[in-house]
């Protein structure tokens, strides 16, 4: 039906690839049972560079991209939905010659083999093939391919806007025109056979719930469902809850204890709260700390990844709130925590980018260079936010909103603000790489205006250090973190983040103590 493969003889100095099957159960975001799926799959794992496939890179929405998407949504009221391909590698036409043995279950008295016309699950260019044959659509459909994101697609004019962002066969589509959307989710459906999931509400493991406020109608984006199946997967009892990602003041030795006799435990879990961050700011230190032992995972690297997991129990429905507001800015916060590392003396650098209130990208990333001050630490991390605001500008200018220049960049460092407004030269300054003057020129065309916070507000905090519990409490409230499970009967995000949060009693001699 799908006209997928030929029946022919296998050419000689050809060979063929075999292929299996494949069963799933798929599930629902709540865990019940959607439907039971069987797909056949190609061991693509035997395919050799220049013979039966050329490139194998296929560009996907980045998660800054889709969080700016959603945030802009909620701010200006369109309605957000999801569509999902059937069967879409299928519909990638092959440029290559490639011949697969006959699948199990097919008769083949004369000892055929499938020549493919079609790309099938496991090859190395099936990805690749099917975004250019659904690029070549949406083109055609008077939709531009974004320079700032290729896997974003926006049909705009005069009075309308229609956005689309693809991750492989995963479709999210929002706009103000709401005929635009009916009709590419028709065409779509004719010449590929899509499911229109409707409203958004899971999307690439990030579940997004709506908080009605009155008069606007907000999202939260949590990972409740994945979070769950992390704990269970790991096997661990969490039945004293961490109120720190990790223990304050951990350092982590790389030759510190024994080494794991199977480190693919250690190497699944790290790589599982890795994608935890994408809506979690409070574990991307930790994830990123946690990362820089994968190689030679030792028995105190398990037990810091262990007080992390018991963190994740207590905070299991975490999220990040997207509030919809009329007054669409850029703000941003950089901060950097100096020689973090005790053994290469190298420092983190962390950012952290709002969108109206909406926090849409942040980073926490150890510095490639070893920074002789703290001022050169804080001037290179602001140069890694600038470089990320530069980009967000450009996408939202894309996507329609304007009016965002100049973005506010704060920084806890007075020092480094001077080195970034000012062509500053002397011995602290005359050895730091050129490309860290990124920021002073950005403040000079008028893109970027450097502000300073005092160090207690600054709540790029939490992408530097682990932080006293108070202290992450306060900042995270300031972020905007809120449980999924908390929605209309909660109005008023105060309420929410107070419920939550509770605040820190400032003036108290205990250190844990909440008022």
């Amino acid at each position: 039906m799908n006209n997928t493969w030929d029946f022919v003889d296998l050419p000689p100095g050809k060979r063929a690839i075999s292929s299996k099957w494949v069963y799933k159960v798929k599930l629902k975001s709540d865990g019940s049972l959607e439907r039971f799926k069987a797909r056949l799959v190609i061991r693509g794992f035997t395919q050799q560079y220049g013979i039966d496939y050329q490139e194998v890179f296929s560009p996907v929405v980045k998660m800054a991209t889709i969080r700016s998407i959603i945030a802009l949504a909620a701010s200006k009221g369109w309605g957000l939905f999801q569509l999902d391909v059937n069967n879409a590698f299928l519909h990638g036409d092959l440029d290559e010659e490639v011949y697969m043995t006959v699948p199990k279950g097919i008769p083949n008295p004369s000892h055929k083999v499938c020549k493919l016309k079609k790309s099938l699950y496991g090859l190395k260019q099936a990805s690749r093939q099917w975004f250019n044959k659904l690029s070549t659509t949406l083109l055609s459909l008077g939709y531009q391919q974004s320079k700032n994101d290729y896997s974003l697609f926006v049909n705009k004019s005069s009075t309308s806007l229609t956005i689309l962002a693809v991750y492989v066969d995963d479709i999210l589509i929002t706009g103000s025109n709401s005929a635009e959307i009916n009709h590419v989710k028709k065409h779509l459906h004719t010449l590929f056979g899509i499911k229109d999931l409707g409203k958004l509400h899971y999307f690439l493991g990030l579940e997004v719930s709506y908080v009605d406020e009155g008069i606007i109608l907000s999202q939260i984006l949590s990972q409740r469902k994945f979070t769950s199946d992390l704990l269970k997967d790991s096997g661990l009892n969490c039945s004293r809850p961490a109120s720190t990602p990790l223990p304050l003041n951990c350092k982590l030795d790389p030759n510190q204890g024994d080494l794991l006799l199977d480190p693919t435990y250690y190497r699944a879990m790290v790589g599982k709260i890795n994608f935890l961050t994408r809506t979690r700011l409070d574990l991307s230190f930790t994830a990123q700390t946690l990362s820089q032992f994968m190689q030679k995972p030792r028995t105190s690297h398990l037990q810091a990844l262990q007080h992390t997991l018991r963190y994740i129990q207590g905070t299991i429905g975490q999220g990040i709130i997207l509030k919809a507001t009329d007054q669409l800015f850029l703000k941003a916060y950089s901060d950097s925590d100096w020689a973090a590392c005790p053994f290469s003396r190298r420092s983190v650098t962390g950012y952290l980018i709002h969108f109206g209130s909406a926090p849409i990208s942040w980073k926490s990333k150890k510095q490639c260079t070893v920074s002789k001050s703290s001022s050169e630490a804080e001037y290179r991390a602001m140069s890694q936010a600038a470089a990320e605001i530069t980009w967000l500008v450009r996408l939202l200018e894309e996507l329609g909103v304007q009016t965002l220049k100049p973005v506010a960049l704060y920084c806890d460092n007075q020092s480094a603000i001077h080195i970034g407004k000012n062509p500053v030269f002397h011995e602290r300054t005359k050895h730091i790489e050129i490309d860290c003057h990124f920021t002073r020129d950005k403040v000079m065309e008028g893109l970027i205006q450097l502000s300073f916070t005092p160090t207690d507000q600054q709540i790029a905090d939490v992408l530097t250090k682990i932080l006293p519990s108070p202290q992450q409490a306060f900042l995270l409230r300031k972020l905007g973190m809120v449980p999924s499970s908390y929605h209309s009967s909660l109005t008023g995000g105060d309420k929410i983040y107070e419920e939550i949060y509770p605040r820190s009693c400032k003036n108290s001699q205990e250190p844990n103590k909440v008022c």
